[in-house]
C-alpha cells in the first residue's frame, strides 16, 4: 500500500490513514533505520547479526520498521532480512517506506487515486532513480516539488515518529510508544541525525551497527573512547 502526501503533511493524519485506513495497530515499538543510501556491502557475519536482530526485534515486540524507502545503500540490507524472513513466513512485520516522491524511479505508474498498480522494481542502471523497495509492507512518498532530490521526506518522518511516540499505548502507566534509532553505515547526515536523536525530550535510544563503516565506525570509536560523562 502507497500514498503520495504533501511535504508538510500534519503527522496526526497520515497516522490516522495509517490506523484506520491501512487497518495497523499502534506499534508497541518504533525502529527507525537509517545509514547510507548508496550501495556498500556489510560483512556476511555483520549482515546476519544485523538481519536476524532486527527481524527478532521486530516480531517480538509487534515493532514497525521505518526505512527511507528505496532500494539502496542500507534499505537494501533491511530488505533482504524482510525477505529471508518472509520466505520462512513466520508472521508478518510492517516496514514502512517514507520516501521522497521526486526520487521514485516510475513514479508515473502509480499517480491514481484508490487504484492496483503493477511496479517495475528492477532498477535502471543508468538512471539517477531509485526503485522502491518491493519487500515493505506500506509506503508514504512525499511530494514537495522537486525531482532526483532527497530532502522531502526528512522532516515528514521525523515529525511522524514524534507523533507515534507521543501515542500511549499503556494508558494507566501514561507510557507512549518507544522509539529506537538503528544506524548502520552513513555519511554526515546520519551523525546529524543521531545528534537529533540525543537531544530529543525525552532523548530517543540509538543502536549503531559498528563494523558497517562509515558514520558507524566513527560514532562507535567516538563512543568507546569518550570519557564518562562527555
Amino acid at each position: 500500500m502507497y500514498i503520495r502526501v504533501s511535504y508538510d503533511t500534519k503527522p496526526d493524519v497520515l497516522l490516522h490513514l495509517m490506523i484506520k485506513d491501512w487497518q495497523l495497530e499502534l506499534p508497541k515499538l518504533l525502529i527507525s533505520v537509517h545509514g547510507g543510501l548508496q550501495n556498500f556491502d556489510l560483512q556476511p557475519k555483520l549482515k546476519q547479526v544485523f538481519g536476524k536482530g532486527l527481524i527478532k526485534a521486530a516480531m517480538t515486540t509487534g515493532a514497525w520498521i521505518f526505512t527511507g524507502g528505496v532500494s539502496t545503500g542500507v534499505i537494501r540490507h533491511v530488505g533482504d532480512a524482510l525477505k529471508d524472513h518472509s520466505s520462512k513466513s513466520r508472521g508478518k512485520i510492517y516496514a514502512i517506506g517514507i520516501a521522497p516522491w521526486g526520487i521514485v524511479e516510475n513514479r508515473e505508474d502509480l499517480i491514481g487515486k484508490d487504484i492496483t498498480r503493477p511496479y517495475q522494481t528492477m532498477s535502471n542502471p543508468l538512471s539517477k532513480l531509485c526503485v522502491l523497495n518491493n519487500t515493505h509492507t506500506h509506503f508514504i512518498l512525499a511530494d514537495n516539488g522537486t525531482t532526483g532530490k532527497y530532502g522531502a521526506e526528512v522532516k515528514l518522518r521525523r515529525q511522524v515518529e514524534k507523533h507515534i511516540s507521543l501515542q500511549k499505548i499503556n494508558t494507566r502507566l501514561g507510557q507512549g510508544v518507544p522509539v529506537v534509532g538503528l544506524i548502520v553505515e552513513g555519511g554526515p547526515n546520519v551523525i546529524s541525525i543521531v545528534l537529533e536523536c540525543l537531544r530529543e525530550e525525552p532523548p530517543v535510544p540509538v543502536v549503531v551497527c559498528d563494523g558497517s563503516g562509515r558514520a558507524s565506525d566513527i560514532l562507535s570509536f567516538a563512543h568507546k573512547y569518550s570519557e564518562e560523562g562527555g
